[in-house]
């Protein structure tokens, strides 16, 4: 992974998706992070930006809803 890249993460508020944001947000990435729960997610960009000095965007919506995505 190199540092100064960005990685988009869906379901990022929780399992394998939060755990991947923590592992590329060590590594440097910037995050823009995707998921249903809005405070889970607001909640791990900024940890994540605190402990990393890296940027995290999070988007809350449910991709498999009817045009999300």
């Amino acid at each position: 992974m190199s540092p100064n890249h960005t990685a988009l993460i869906t379901g990022a508020s929780a399992g394998i998706g939060h755990e991947l944001a923590k592992v590329f947000a060590a590594n440097g990435h910037n995050l823009i992070l995707v998921a249903r729960r809005k405070q889970k997610l607001v909640s791990l960009a900024r940890n994540l930006s605190s402990k990393h000095a890296i940027e995290a965007t999070p988007i809350a919506m449910d991709l498999a809803a009817d045009g999300a995505a």
